[in-house]
């Protein structure tokens, strides 16, 4: 979907100008991104109503194509290209609302509150509209465009992360010429304590793999969360002091956080699988928010919904990890029975925040010192731009 081709590329870029254009919500965007690199793999555009039900429903599209969420591309008013058969997608979240793709038009179809709420329930497990992938989805219309897109850039993330955003078939690439071939992935939207390098170092062992894949999320998440660059910049230094060298690949991906849990987690194993990993972890509360799941539905749902056969990639299946004082070391909370609560280091989130806010530093077995500073440096400067 991406025009590789620079002279193609411009002269799209040309007549997409001519085009009729409208502005897409930044999850379309987002979806266009993944698209055009092939995370999602072989979808070619965005689903039509009958699709997305399906998706949402069963998995699977009215042709029978696994796939866990709806891709679509839903807006509010879809006047100014009805009719239209080729029209331009511009993007919302870059100055000047550019073009990111041009769009044949499949159908243009309205949802009704009942699919939309079906939908929704499906994806999402739930209704409630403080849910933030909830209100994502439902705040920005129920006008379905599909239809196969030709992808012209993506957006702004080559610009704004240049040394870590990249496309499955670059990571394919990478992986290639390091000559990995067992490759376990990491998904995150956080930064990574000790807990979690861990973890990667654990799935790296017991499925003696050849690399490491961490993939975080770069595109936009709920108010609270840190953010990219951030993230990115504590990721960085905790692999540079603690990895052995070319055992790790750090990368992002341009999408927006769904907070979709069981069904977000084996989307994130489709793409992962696209991008050439053949393990992906899966841990407690995966791609979550709140209360809304279980805690190990994110597990669970391959075994209950994903059909046998659908993804090639294999899940490895984490617990709780934290630093046992007993043991001295990090440890999977299920492989430490003996334990109780007090046994571990475990801090909450809220409790890491206001610690960092006011300069402290946190346990070296929670967190490490660099890691701990670059996040620290992050919300001191929050605090110092709060009004007296």
């Amino acid at each position: 979907m991406y025009v590789m081709d620079a002279s193609e590329r411009a002269a799209l870029i040309q007549e997409a100008e001519k085009l009729p254009s409208i502005v897409v919500s930044s999850a379309a965007a987002a979806n266009a991104v993944m698209l055009g690199a092939g995370y999602f793999n072989p979808l070619t555009g965005y689903m039509g109503l009958a699709d997305a039900l399906a998706v949402a429903d069963r998995m699977r599209t009215t042709a029978g194509l696994f796939w866990p969420v709806p891709i679509v591309n839903v807006v509010a008013d879809a006047s100014a290209i009805q009719g239209k058969k080729r029209i331009a997608l511009r993007d919302p979240n870059v100055e000047g609302q550019p073009v990111i793709a041009i769009q044949e038009v499949a159908a243009v179809e309205q949802a009704s509150a009942d699919q939309m709420r079906h939908m929704t329930e499906k994806i999402f497990r739930t209704a409630d509209p403080k849910h933030p992938g909830v209100a994502a989805f439902n705040g920005v219309g129920n006008t379905l465009i599909s239809g196969p897109i030709r992808v012209l850039n993506y957006s702004y993330f080559e610009k704004d992360f240049p040394e870590t955003f990249r496309t499955a078939y670059q990571l394919r690439d990478q992986m290639g010429k390091l000559g990995w071939q067992r490759v376990v992935a990491f998904q995150t939207r956080n930064p990574m304590h000790r807990a979690h390098e861990e973890l990667c170092r654990m799935a790296y062992s017991d499925l003696k793999a050849d690399g490491i894949l961490i993939h975080m999320l770069l595109g936009k998440l709920k108010a609270g969360d840190i953010p990219a660059e951030v993230r990115d910049e504590a990721i960085r230094k905790m692999v540079d002091r603690y990895f052995e060298k070319n055992t790790v690949l750090i990368a992002g991906y341009g999408f927006d956080m769904l907070y979709a849990g069981p069904r977000e987690a084996v989307l994130h194993a489709v793409f992962r699988q696209n991008s050439g990993a053949t393990h992906l972890i899966v841990g407690r509360d995966h791609a979550g928010v709140g209360s809304y799941y279980g805690p190990f539905d994110a597990q669970t749902i391959f075994d209950t919904e994903v059909p046998e056969g659908a993804l090639r990639i294999q899940i490895f299946r984490a617990d709780n990890t934290a630093w046992s004082k007993k043991l001295n070391r990090v440890v999977m909370m299920r492989d430490a029975p003996d334990h109780q609560p007090e046994d571990f280091i475990n801090l909450s989130g809220t409790k890491v925040r206001e610690m960092l806010a006011q300069g402290m530093d946190l346990p070296e077995e929670f967190s490490r010192p660099e890691v701990a500073h670059v996040l620290m440096k992050y919300y001191q400067s929050i605090e110092a731009g709060k009004p007296a």
